[in-house]
C-alpha cells in the first residue's frame, strides 16, 4: 500500500505531522533547494522529538557530483541518528563515480538516491544503484517552479520506474510539486510512498507554515477512510528500521 512521506524543518511541524497518520517524516530545509539540508544538530534534535513514533529521512544538501563530498555528507547526515539518508543526483555528470563510493557505506547508513524528473534521470542505472545497496530510488523535480512532476515525466514512464524498481528490491518514491489532484493517477502505479512539501502548506508555498486541513486532505486522498482520531493507532511502516 502506497504511504505517505511529509517534509518538515522543525519542532512545530513535526507535532503537526505526528498526529495526522503520515508515515515517513523527512527532514529538510525547503529555503535551500530542491534537497536543502537542516543543520545536523536541528536534524538530531528532531530525530530525538519524533523518538521512533516515526521512520525519519533527511537530506544532505543540493550537493555537486563529487563522490568524496557525498559520501562525507552522508556519513555526517547518518550520525544525527536518521533512519535513511536522501542523496541527490542532480545530473548524470560522474554518476558511475558517485554510485561507486557511495556503496562503500551504504551497508552501514540505509542511503536512498533522489533523481529528477526535469534533469533527465538516469532511469537506465536503476540496477546499479541496487547493485551499490542503495535502500530505494525516488523521482523528485529539481527546479519546483516549473512545473509538477507529471509535467515532466509521463504516467508510462513512471510505471516501468515503479516496477523496475520493485523487481530490483528497491524502494520507489515519487514526490515533485506533487498536488492533491495527482494523487489519484499515481496511486494505481503502487509506488510504496508519495512525497509532499509545497501541497501541504499554506497557500501551497513550501517556504510556507504547514496546514493541517491541508496535511490531513492529502493524507484522506492517499488512504480513505483512515482514521486519524486514534492516538494508538497501529502503525505499519514500509521502511521499518534499517538493517
Amino acid at each position: 500500500m502506497t504511504q505517505m512521506l511529509a517534509s518538515v524543518v522543525d519542532s512545530l511541524e513535526v507535532e503537526t505531522i505526528l498526529h495526522t497518520g503520515v508515515d515517513i517524516i523527512d527532514l529538510k530545509d525547503p529555503h535551500s533547494g530542491a534537497l536543502g539540508a537542516l543543520p545536523t544538530e536541528r536534524i538530531q534534535s528532531l530525530v530525538e522529538q519524533i523518538a521512533q513514533r516515526r521512520p525519519v529521512s533527511a537530506t544532505v544538501g543540493d550537493l555537486p557530483p563529487d563522490p568524496t563530498l557525498l559520501a562525507e555528507a552522508i556519513q555526517r547526515t547518518a550520525t544525527s541518528g536518521v533512519n535513511y539518508v536522501k542523496v541527490g543526483f542532480f545530473s548524470n555528470l560522474n554518476l558511475h563515480n558517485c554510485i561507486q563510493t557511495i556503496a562503500a557505506i551504504t551497508a552501514n547508513h540505509p542511503v536512498i538516491a533522489v533523481l529528477f524528473a526535469d534533469r533527465n534521470p538516469a532511469l537506465d542505472m536503476l540496477p546499479d544503484f541496487a547493485t551499490a545497496g542503495f535502500r530505494g530510488i525516488m523521482l523528485d523535480t529539481a527546479e519546483k517552479r516549473q512545473g509538477h512532476l507529471l509535467q515532466h515525466i509521463g504516467l508510462d514512464r513512471l510505471d516501468q520506474f515503479v516496477a523496475t524498481s520493485r523487481r530490483l528490491g528497491l524502494l520507489s518514491g515519487l514526490a515533485g510539486s506533487l498536488r492533491l489532484q495527482d494523487i489519484p493517477h499515481l496511486l494505481p502505479l503502487a509506488p510504496d510512498y508519495l512525497g509532499f512539501r509545497g501541497a501541504l502548506c499554506e497557500q501551497n508555498s513550501r517556504v510556507a507554515k504547514i496546514s493541517l486541513h491541508q496535511v490531513v486532505e492529502i493524507r484522506h486522498a492517499i488512504t480513505p477512510g483512515v482514521d486519524l482520531s486514534r492516538p494508538g493507532r497501529e502503525h505499519q511502516p514500509i521502511w521499518g528500521s534499517p538493517d
